[in-house]
């Protein structure tokens, strides 16, 4: 059923009539422009979010000033990390990892991953209490649905109190035990902000930064860690090609588009130098893997020079210690590209019953579904890959398909 147009036109109203004072008033208190106008902007959105259905609160212009107070300074902290982030980064190479100790994060970071809280408890809350996700992003991150995701957190804020579990540093001799929880974090932190599911934008380069310095506070730590050296080294290859994702318009270009020639050759041969550090441990894990693969991409000088059998080798390698669906879905990619679509699409189709909420999985099958010249399940596929997706820029990219 459609809203009523009056009942929109008493929305604006509302909004109108009290923003541009907010503003103002946020702007002396914070001195700074764009941050106020920046943080009533968010605030409306959320306004006509939670209005539309609670309907207008008796003094709207008290709800905006405190959920534009409360955006302001989430943006000052972000910013200041951010900051700091940039500085260090700008400080040494990428091969070299921090050496000047933790930052007040890291004793956070490893405090909620205590081994006592269920395991995905306890990564839900350190992406929401050490990161700063909200729910709803973390909940898409583990594909269930944002009440879950709440009860998860509360759940593991519960446990902490109760067992008094310490949000510190443990010594040396214990950290190792809550590396892959760790690592598994600063990984979806940085996955979130190379395709940001908030905001206007296709990423969010401020967490990336920020993702990308706690991995190497991480590989200080547990120097002898070559997982610790394997995340550092696929962030590092990830964050290398940042300057080809995107167009001028803000669309997403897609790998095998990608002008190699913006990517940092730099950073990719650092990362190179940590992989072989990993390597030399002889103790392969799901981030070198993975590092290895990216290095895969990185390497090549063109996408038909791509090496997709080695590529394959390394995801059938990754199964075995990483079998969840959106690896075998990745697998299933360059299935493709060794033996033809036909056979990765009977592969990927058996996941449909674990991933069908996933809008990747949807538009993988789209483009096996066209390299097959079955343009209108294509069609289809990639319209459901855009239902699903809260990123602007996929959102254009598969507007760009079904239009054309």
């Amino acid at each position: 059923m459609s809203r009523p147009a009056t009942a929109d036109a008493a929305l604006a109203a509302a909004i109108r009539a009290e923003a541009g004072t907010i503003v103002a008033s946020l702007h002396r208190l914070v001195g700074d422009f764009d941050v106020a106008e920046e943080a009533v902007q968010d605030a409306v959105v959320e306004a006509l979010r939670h209005w539309r259905t609670a309907g207008i609160p008796d003094n709207p212009g008290a709800w905006l000033q405190v959920a534009a107070r409360r955006n302001a300074l989430d943006r000052l902290r972000r910013r200041e990390r951010h900051e700091k982030a940039l500085a260090r980064l700008r400080e040494r190479p990428p091969e070299q990892v921090p050496d000047d100790g933790p930052d007040e994060r890291l004793p956070l970071l490893f405090g909620c991953c205590h081994p006592a809280l269920a395991v995905e408890a306890r990564i839900a809350l350190t992406l929401r209490a050490v990161v700063g996700l909200t729910t709803a992003q973390i909940a898409r991150a583990f594909l269930v649905s944002e009440a879950t995701m709440a009860q998860r957190i509360v759940r593991a804020k519960r446990k902490i109190v109760a067992a008094r579990i310490p949000l510190d540093l443990p010594p040396p001799d214990r950290r190792a035990e809550r590396l892959d929880d760790v690592l598994t974090v600063t990984y979806l932190m940085f996955n979130e902000a190379y395709v940001s599911t908030a905001g206007a934008s296709g990423d969010d380069r401020d967490l990336g930064d920020d993702a990308l310095w706690l991995a190497g506070l991480v590989a200080t730590a547990l120097p002898d860690e070559p997982e610790a050296l394997g995340l550092l080294a696929l962030l590092t290859l990830q964050h290398a090609r940042q300057p080809a994702r995107f167009d001028a318009s803000g669309a997403l270009v897609l790998l095998e588009h990608q002008d190699r020639s913006r990517w940092d050759r730099s950073a990719i041969a650092g990362a190179d130098r940590l992989l072989e550090r990993a390597a030399a441990y002889h103790r392969p894990g799901r981030f070198q893997l993975q590092a290895a693969i990216a290095a895969c991409h990185a390497s090549a000088a063109t996408w038909a020079e791509t090496d997709w059998l080695q590529i394959l080798v390394l995801y059938d390698m990754l199964l075995g210690h990483d079998p969840s669906p959106v690896t075998r879905l990745n697998r299933g990619v360059a299935l493709g590209k060794v033996f033809g679509a036909a056979g990765a699409l009977e592969y990927v189709d058996r996941l449909a019953d674990d991933l069908d909420g996933y809008h990747l999985f949807h538009a993988t099958r789209a483009a096996l579904l066209r390299e097959l010249g079955r343009t209108a399940e294509a069609g289809t596929a990639d319209a459901r890959a855009l239902s699903l997706t809260r990123n602007p820029a996929e959102q254009l990219l598969l507007r760009a398909r079904l239009s054309g």
